[in-house]
């Protein structure tokens, strides 16, 4: 495996392979202004008629929110975020070691992206995933160090797939598909990634993840209180999403867009860094099964509003956007229907 990032950032200038070309360095950057531009949905609500308009107005306007009052404990919040960050903290050895048991690679270690042997620059980031469904089977390829790794992931994982069905069901409300669309295959493989950007020594000059949307339904993202690095691309600019204590980010995954014929919008988003303090986020990836066809949903199909999407397997579909880099506009290509 590649030297990770964490193992010798410390004292050394930003190395040539991470400088990216002009064109997608993020430039000079500026301290980030509380402004809450992205919309903050309380779940906690008694109008589910208001909670579902916001969260179909956030989806097509910005394909981001947040969710506050969402049911997952905040203790068990913080309990995750510090376990992740010890987990990032250990030496590249260790980290290494609890990866090592899982041959199928369901749990896996590794620095810039899945194809660092064979990108063109290396992106400024860590990272932990693995799959959390069935738990009792993912389980056991997670790391054993910390020590409390599994006990801890393994109740967070839970509650943040209760917070996924959730969201789901309100989603399903809102476009008016039933709310069992959503309990087959199509979240059968969550997944956790776990990021870990490193201080930077030049900013301005890489990203911890380039401008991408998810290949998912949703995303539900934890970040670090008081650090920003999420960025969300709208109408030409990049919007700060503010990191609000104990709040889940939850975005919109080009999966979704497929299966809501385009009326929810997968958004773009990418990661910048800082040069001062490293940052630590979970995703939580609610995914399809790989056999499971992904397409919109008939009863949002008609005359009036044709498909715009083909159907096709869960995995054709996220190996086209492996292959392409996760460039939207080639994945546009390759999902279309031919009179979309």
């Amino acid at each position: 495996m590649e030297q990770l990032v964490a193992s010798w950032h410390n004292g050394r200038s930003l190395p040539e392979t991470y400088v990216l070309p002009l064109e997608i360095r993020p430039g000079k950057l500026y301290v980030p202004v509380s402004t809450n531009i992205i919309p903050v949905v309380d779940l906690g609500g008694h109008d589910e008629t208001a909670i579902i308009q916001q969260i179909l107005e956030a989806s097509q306007e910005f394909g981001f929110f947040q969710v506050i009052n969402h049911g997952v404990p905040s203790n068990l919040i913080d309990e995750a975020m510090n376990v992740f960050k010890e987990f990032h903290a250990m030496s590249a050895k260790d980290k290494a070691i609890q990866c090592s048991n899982d041959l199928n690679k369901n749990c896996f270690l590794y620095t810039s992206s899945h194809r660092y042997a064979t990108e063109k620059y290396h992106f400024w980031r860590d990272s932990l995933t693995h799959f959390c469904h069935p738990l009792e089977k993912q389980i056991q390829f997670w790391p054993e160090k910390p020590t409390r790794y599994r006990n801890v992931v393994s109740k967070y994982t839970t509650e943040v797939s209760k917070l996924g069905s959730t969201i789901l069901e309100l989603i399903s409300k809102g476009l008016g598909v039933s709310p069992e669309h959503f309990s087959n295959g199509l979240t059968e493989n969550p997944k956790m990634i776990v990021n870990h950007y490193p201080p930077c020594p030049d900013p301005t000059l890489t990203l911890g993840v380039p401008k991408h949307r998810d290949p998912v339904l949703i995303n539900i993202l934890l970040q670090e209180e008081d650090l920003y690095g999420l960025q969300v691309f709208k109408d030409e600019e990049w919007i700060d999403v503010e990191p609000i204590p104990h709040a889940f980010v939850v975005n919109i995954g080009y999966v979704l867009q497929i299966i809501s014929n385009g009326k929810l919008k997968g958004a773009e988003h990418r990661v910048v860094t800082n040069s001062n303090s490293a940052r630590t986020t979970a995703s939580f990836f609610v995914n399809p099964s790989d056999e499971t066809l992904i397409e919109p949903a008939k009863v949002l199909v008609n005359a009036s509003s044709p498909a715009l999407y083909r159907s096709l397997p869960y995995k054709d579909f996220h190996s086209k956007f492996l292959v392409t880099s996760a460039d939207w506009k080639e994945l546009e290509k390759f999902v279309r229907t031919t009179s979309a």
